[in-house]
């Protein structure tokens, strides 16, 4: 059974990090990290903008199908 799992720079804070390029938040193809994506969720959320949705296997590894 083999795994997936990408590395590229965050769009916002350009840090290096992992995730799954099928469930990944991005804007224009660059992704964005965890840590970003909440960031942006916790100013949208006060000024009562709807928050972007992380999904579950957004940071985690992908099984590769065979």
């Amino acid at each position: 059974m083999a795994y997936m799992i990408a590395t590229g720079n965050c769009l916002g804070c350009k840090n290096l990090f992992s995730f799954n390029p099928t469930y990944v938040p991005s804007l224009n193809d660059k992704p964005i990290c965890k840590n970003c994506v909440e960031a942006a969720n916790q100013a949208k959320k006060k000024l009562g903008m709807e928050e972007l949705t992380i999904h579950p296997e957004a940071y985690k590894f992908q099984k590769e199908d065979a």
